[in-house]
């Protein structure tokens, strides 16, 4: 698993240039099947990561004031949330290069 801050990627709504993001492929379609199946291992690595952080503070005996004053995982998953989408990672790996793909032919 790589480093959680070296994460680059939008955090908001941009446009892509269908071109640049077509052009390794040829096809649309095969280069958005390719950064989908991306975004689904970053998404499990990053999620991973989240539970595993959650679980060193979690109490197996919690009250109900415990579950709200619990901060130390509140702060966690805000961090986590205000990382970019998992798809915008994708996207942005694709257009740098840094995905490694192959075609398997029929």
């Amino acid at each position: 698993m790589r480093n959680i801050n070296d994460i680059k990627g939008e955090v908001n709504t941009i446009t892509y240039d269908r071109n640049k993001i077509e052009e390794k492929v040829g096809s649309i379609y095969e280069a958005i099947v390719i950064m989908g199946k991306r975004a689904e291992q970053i998404d499990m690595e990053i999620r991973t990561e989240l539970h595993n952080k959650l679980d060193e503070f979690a109490t197996n005996n919690a009250t109900l004031e415990e579950v709200f004053e619990n901060r130390e995982q509140i702060e966690i998953s805000k961090y986590y949330e205000r990382f970019p989408k998992a798809t915008s990672i994708a996207i942005r790996e694709w257009l740098d290069g840094d995905i490694y793909f192959r075609k398997v032919e029929k």
